[in-house]
């Protein structure tokens, strides 16, 4: 199904020098950001005090960080758990004060605000938890990458899986800047993004690569800058639905996901527009300027004499 038509091809690699030095900007500055200020990681990494927390009613965000803010804790997380009357409350570790201590503190404060709450359970959860989680989840960024890499290898072209994976993990930088560059928390919902938006870009690389080969058969005497630009203005009707429609979803969970989707969703917006930016504007790029060629990707047609000296094509 295409909704929008384009009559004729966009000359994308006419500018394609323009949009990797933007790309190339962007990246540099996302990288210097996660060097300079690093980013803020939450409890998952850090370690410190989860606290369960039931009430008799449906649990009112407003006033359970109202409470929790007088007590000046520093940051905090506090999202539903379970069902609506269920509210679970991440605290940050704080120098001489136990974790019992901590979990009474917030306690006495959220039954002075509300008698009805009460504490279901407590559970510390030390840094070195924090640092095997965060070891664990680069890891699976590196293998989801090479996973990327090896798949692309196979099934189009070495130059594809290269300039892919470097698309791919510009998405995944920038994210992790906008966060070290507004202090934005890093949790684990975010890390989970970082992984979707790996598999997002990718589908989309594919999809570019896959009408890139298909052109290279169809479209015999066209230069390989026509071959790429008409590929990638094919796409563009199926890029816009897809992304679209996943985009609302996102929007909604930004909007109404409340704060425990808050910033797993913004960091699927910012994968979601680079992803298009990055596998549209980086990635086919990168795959030119490497000198990909019809010979690459079709294989040579084999002839073979027939019993009358007709020459038979399989």
């Amino acid at each position: 199904m295409e909704f929008f038509r384009f009559r004729r091809d966009i000359p994308f690699m006419r500018h394609a020098l323009v949009f990797n030095v933007i790309s190339l900007v962007t990246f540099v500055a996302a990288v210097l950001f996660l060097a300079l200020r690093g980013l803020n990681l939450g409890v998952d990494f850090r370690g410190g005090t989860v606290v369960e927390v039931v009430y008799e009613h449906a649990v009112d965000f407003g006033r359970v960080r109202a409470a929790i803010d007088k007590l000046e804790l520093g940051e905090y997380s506090a999202q539903s758990f379970g069902a609506a009357n269920t509210a679970l409350i991440r605290l940050p570790l704080k120098a001489g004060v136990s974790s019992a201590q901590l979990s009474d503190r917030v306690m006495n404060a959220l039954k002075a605000d509300d008698p009805s709450a009460r504490q279901v359970r407590v559970e510390f959860v030390g840094p070195q938890v924090g640092k095997e989680l965060y070891e664990n989840g680069a890891l699976a960024l590196l293998l989801v990458a090479l996973g990327i890499v090896g798949y692309l290898a196979m099934r189009f072209e070495w130059r594809f899986a290269v300039a892919a994976i470097i698309a791919n993990l510009h998405d995944v930088v920038i994210i992790m800047g906008f966060f070290a560059f507004f202090q934005w928390e890093f949790s684990l919902p975010v890390l989970a993004a970082l992984l979707a938006v790996l598999g997002y870009s990718v589908n989309e690389s594919v999809v570019v690569a896959d009408r890139i080969r298909e052109n290279f058969r169809k479209m015999r005497k066209a230069s390989v800058t026509t071959v790429i630009d008409n590929a990638i203005t094919t796409t563009m009707s199926r890029t816009i639905i897809t992304h679209g429609s996943t985009q609302i979803m996102v929007t909604a969970m930004l909007v109404f996901g409340g704060e425990a989707l808050h910033y797993f969703a913004l960091a699927l917006t910012i994968g979601i527009l680079f992803g298009i930016y990055s596998s549209v504007l980086v990635m086919a790029p990168l795959v030119m300027w490497m000198g990909v060629s019809r010979e690459d990707l079709v294989k040579p047609e084999k002839r073979r004499d027939g019993p009358a000296g007709e020459t038979i094509r399989p």
